[in-house]
This record gives structure tokens, sequence and C-alpha cells, in this order.
């Protein structure tokens, strides 16, 4: 009989090509990682790895297992829960990623509630606005704000942060307060980029449910949110942000919206994972944050609606 430790373990090996990373991400010693695998060819009676001084690949009966084992397992998750008539049942490790600004300003304050249904449940946290690689680095799901063009992942739309253009009070008392999409061309626009190098197309706007964009100039690109709105509260330019995110300046004062009879189109937010079937653990923290993100007032009031 084929243990599903054995399965995880081959799994995570295959995915990082390496036992020593596969042994740190799983908790266990590279010996015992060597040893299960080993126990699984055995079973099987066929290599599943190839390994040299330099990395691991998957043979082809190791490619059919690999494909086979993400299923089973998370079939195996879901048999488990089917039964259970409490969901703090659910144990074992989730490891999540997520937004910077998201995580400090609508998760973390919340996520007590979230440990306390499920108490068996270890969690692991990661807050980042770069792309990280879901399965080289091990998350069971990663959270993500704006379009996902990734064919190699799963994505269910959680909800849309609604957005705002906003600046700050000396920029605007510097530059003037645009009144129109055409006063644009003497502002400044702080851009936002997940590479630096790229270069977004600019002022993004709604018309007749169409996403179009003003061509802006601007002296600075950045990759972290919580950089972006900084920089926009030291006068560096317009910015264009999700209204949870700012929540707290614009009511201080510290950032003022513009162009407030501009929709814009909303942010879809989106999680993320990397088989075919959602294992329990994290169909359970879907539903959470999908409830969370559904409560009134919690994502924000668009500043305009689109005609």
């Amino acid at each position: 009989m084929i243990r599903p430790d054995l399965l995880r373990t081959f799994i995570r090996v295959t995915e990082l090509a390496s036992f020593t990373q596969a042994g740190e991400q799983l908790g266990l010693p590279r010996s015992t990682v060597s040893e299960h695998i080993q126990a699984l060819e055995e079973l099987l009676g066929t290599r599943l790895l190839q390994r040299t001084t330099r990395r691991v690949t998957a043979t082809q009966d190791g490619l059919v297992l690999y494909e086979r084992s993400k299923d089973m397992l998370a079939q195996l998750d879901e048999l488990q829960g089917l039964f259970r008539q409490d969901d703090g049942a659910l144990g074992g490790r989730l490891r999540v990623d997520m937004p910077t600004v998201m995580a400090r300003k609508l998760v973390m304050p919340r996520l007590g509630e979230f440990l306390a249904r499920h108490p068996a449940l270890e969690l692991e946290v990661s807050c980042t606005d770069r792309r990280v690689d879901l399965v080289r680095e091990g998350f069971d799901c990663v959270v993500r704000v704006g379009a996902v063009n990734d064919p190699s992942v799963v994505a269910r739309t959680l909800g849309h942060f609604p957005q705002v253009s906003c600046a700050s009070p000396s920029y605007l008392a510097e530059k003037g307060t645009p009144q129109s999409l055409d006063d644009l061309a003497g502002h400044q626009l702080i851009h936002y980029v997940t590479v630096l190098g790229a270069r977004p197309p600019g002022f993004e706007y709604l018309h007749h449910g169409e996403v179009r964009y003003v061509p802006m100039g601007g002296a600075l690109s950045v990759n972290n949110a919580e950089a972006y709105e900084s920089a926009a509260m030291g006068g560096l330019g317009i910015i264009q942000v999700p209204v949870h995110g700012v929540l707290d300046d614009l009511e201080a004062g510290r950032l003022v919206p513009v162009l407030e009879h501009i929709a814009l189109p909303p942010m879809e937010i989106s999680l993320l994972y990397a088989h075919r079937r959602l294992p329990q653990r994290v169909r359970a923290f879907m539903q959470w944050l999908t409830q969370l993100l559904g409560e009134p007032g919690v994502l924000g009031t668009p500043l305009a609606e689109e005609p």
C-alpha cells in the first residue's frame, strides 16, 4: 500500500528538483526524503527520478505518477473532510501568499476568526507584492490583485476592489487639480509595475465598459504598494489604487481624490492554486476570505459609477 506521505514527498522533490529543498519545505531530513523516494520506487517497481550531482528530474514513469498523485491527494483531502460535521477538524499546514497592503489592512486584523474556526490548522502567511512561484516556493494558494495571465495555475475570483485616483495636497497645490482627462497632459503619474523596466500604458478609466488609457509622463516607477502610496504622499504625482488601501489617508486628508466623476475599472481579487482539485484546507480559507471581502464596507465604495 502506498502511503500518502510518500506521494507528498515525491511531489515536492519533483517540483523543486531537489531532495534538500523538498526536505526543508516538508520539515524532513534529506535522508528521510531519500528513504521515501526509495520506498516508493520499490513499491511501484520502477525508477521515478533520475539523480545527478547537479539536479533531479522525473523519468517518464515519474511524470505519470506526478500528475496522478496530485489528483489522488486532492481527492484524499476531499474524502477526509466529506463526513466531518465540524470545520474545526481541519488540520495540517496552509501556506499562503498575499499582497502586503491587503494583508496588513484587511486580512491580519480578522485572521483570528479563521484560526478560531480551525484550531488544528497551522497557517504560514507570506506578504509580498512580487509574483511568487506558487509551486517552487511551496504555497498552497496565492491571493492576487489584478489580472491573472498564468495558464499553469487555477484562478478563482473572490471579489473586486474599487479604485480611486488621488494625489497629495502639496502636489495639487503645485500642479493644480485636473478637472478632465485632457488636463492630465500637465500632470505626473507615478507608475506601478510588477517588474522594473516595464511601463504601464498610463492613466486608466472606463468608457462604455471598455478600459481605456491616457498616456502620461512620470519620473518614478515602483513595484511595491506601500512605496507607491508613500510616493504619492510625498508629492511625486497621481496614483490609482484600491480604495481600501488608502481609506485612512483620504479621510485624514493626506491624499485627495481627483477626477471623481471618471469611472475606474475595479481590480479583480483572485485565489490561485496549482491543482485542479481544491484541497479542503484551501477551500475553507477561500470561503472565509470571500465572506470577509463580501462584508459591507470592507472593499470600500467606488467614488464614481460609469454612466
